[in-house]
């Protein structure tokens, strides 16, 4: 499918989303949103696809923020239908997805760029990435989650300063606050991703799907992670890969997973 706003690209089983609006630093757009949540669903439903990337086009930015002329005269009801909408549609869909979502941070991601980049799985970070939620700076907060993730990987203390000042912390400060996983040069940084992601395709992509539906269970209010890792646990016994992983391990080989 041809989009307007991004691009992607499926090469050796990984599936690399790139937002492509340089003129707007990648801002995001209700189109954009709209391409993004298509694209990750039709590579969440494609078996031939492990692992996805998700970063933005050029050297400057990630996403430098939402697109805020779309938005600067709504109502508190638009407003509203724009935070919960969004939510659904891309930052949460990609939070749940099975598929593992790397976000490959090059240059600023600001407001709802900060916000797309903590929905993934997982982040890395170009050396001069830039992050921050600057939304209390025009009057509003975030709307796209960010209240609640960044509390979930800083610590609601950092938060709190992050969300107050507005300001932005540098790639070695995400890096000590366990914001990114990972710091190295913007030439590096989608050859790292992509290591990462090869390293996960060794894997069960049933079992990793379910580490991921248990890992989020304990960060959702009114579930028991515990019990959800039960259940989860319990179901990775009724696989083909399950079988052919202990296999593989009793009989000291490498093993061949079938993704069910």
């Amino acid at each position: 499918m041809s989009y307007n706003n991004i691009l992607t690209d499926q090469t050796n089983g990984i599936t690399t989303i790139t937002i492509n609006r340089p003129s707007k630093l990648n801002a995001l757009n209700t189109e954009t949103i709209g391409e993004l949540h298509d694209a990750f669903a039709k590579a969440d439903a494609d078996t031939s696809t492990k692992v996805i990337i998700i970063t933005g086009t050029g050297e400057k930015a990630f996403v430098a923020g939402a697109d805020i002329s779309e938005f600067a005269h709504f109502s508190i009801e638009e407003g509203a239908e724009l935070a919960r909408k969004g939510q659904e549609d891309l930052f949460d869909f990609v939070e749940n997805l099975g598929t593992p979502v790397i976000a490959a941070v090059n240059g600023f991601a600001l407001g709802g760029g900060l916000e797309l980049a903590m929905a993934a799985h997982f982040r890395v970070a170009s050396d001069n990435a830039r992050m921050g939620l600057p939304e209390v700076s025009l009057g509003v907060i975030p709307g796209y989650g960010g209240t609640q993730r960044l509390p979930q990987l800083v610590g609601k203390g950092r938060a709190m300063e992050m969300i107050m000042t507005a300001g932005m912390i540098d790639a070695n400060t995400a890096l000590d606050y366990g914001l990114v996983n990972h710091i190295v040069a913007q030439e590096e940084l989608l050859p790292l991703a992509q290591k990462i992601g090869s390293k996960i395709m060794n894997n069960s992509s049933v079992a990793i799907a379910a580490g991921i539906k248990a890992i989020n269970a304990g960060f959702t209010d009114g579930m028991n992670g515990f019990d959800s890792e039960i259940e989860a646990f319990g179901s990775c016994f009724g696989t083909e890969d399950f079988k052919e992983g202990t296999t593989a391990f009793l009989e000291k080989r490498k093993a061949e997973f079938s993704g069910k």
